[in-house]
């Protein structure tokens, strides 16, 4: 699969110049996302690492989060990082009151489940289907999957330590999510993973 998709970052809060060079690196065209107009222009879209209250505020404030719906109802390949797996998810534990999602992934997400900023780690994770070698992921204010439905592949747990065995990256279809920051590492396994899945899209739909 040699096309080169054009994958917008959600540029309304947090890492987004980050994922913009992952996917450039992954062979993809990033495109920031602001106005429904620009999402309309996207093969593939990446919810970032950030606030995800005030990432929801903010796309309400742009008239996003209906856009954001109907797109990935109709198909879109979305991928979302740390706060951008919380507004993918569902369902959400430990929201602020009234936080909306953009859902699509048949989970329930526990806000800030690894605890707060001075909590952030660092840790080995295996991840299925993107090679032998774990990846080293980045914690930060983490969320973590607490169930998922029959149609969602669990893709990697947490290793070691009390939060051993807890659900950190998930997929469903063409949607899929992780509790930690790729965009944040050297490692471009998870963003290639994404620009693939978002060519066999381009390929199914033509």
């Amino acid at each position: 699969m040699t096309a080169v998709p054009t994958i917008g970052v959600l540029a309304l809060q947090g890492d987004v110049r980050e994922h913009a060079r992952a996917l450039e690196q992954a062979g993809a065209r990033p495109l920031n996302v602001r106005r429904a107009a620009e999402l309309e222009r996207v093969d593939g879209l990446v919810l970032p690492g950030g606030e995800s209250t005030t990432m929801w505020r903010l796309a309400r404030a742009f008239d996003l989060l209906e856009p954001l719906r109907k797109r990935i109802e109709g198909g879109m390949p979305a991928y979302g990082s740390c706060a951008g797996m919380i507004m993918l998810a569902d369902r959400i534990h430990g929201g602020a009151d009234g936080q909306e999602t953009v859902g699509g992934i048949d989970m329930t997400v526990r806000r800030n489940a690894f605890g707060r900023q001075v909590d952030s780690f660092e840790s080995d994770v295996p991840l299925a289907g993107m090679g032998d070698t774990p990846y080293h992921a980045v914690f930060i204010r983490a969320p973590w999957v607490e169930s998922t439905g029959d149609a969602v592949e669990i893709i990697g747990r947490a290793e070691g330590g009390p939060n051993a065995g807890r659900i950190v990256a998930v997929r469903q279809g063409r949607l899929m999510a992780t509790a930690f920051h790729p965009e944040l590492t050297g490692d471009f396994r998870v963003h290639h993973y994404f620009a693939d899945l978002v060519r066999r899209a381009m390929v199914e739909e033509d």
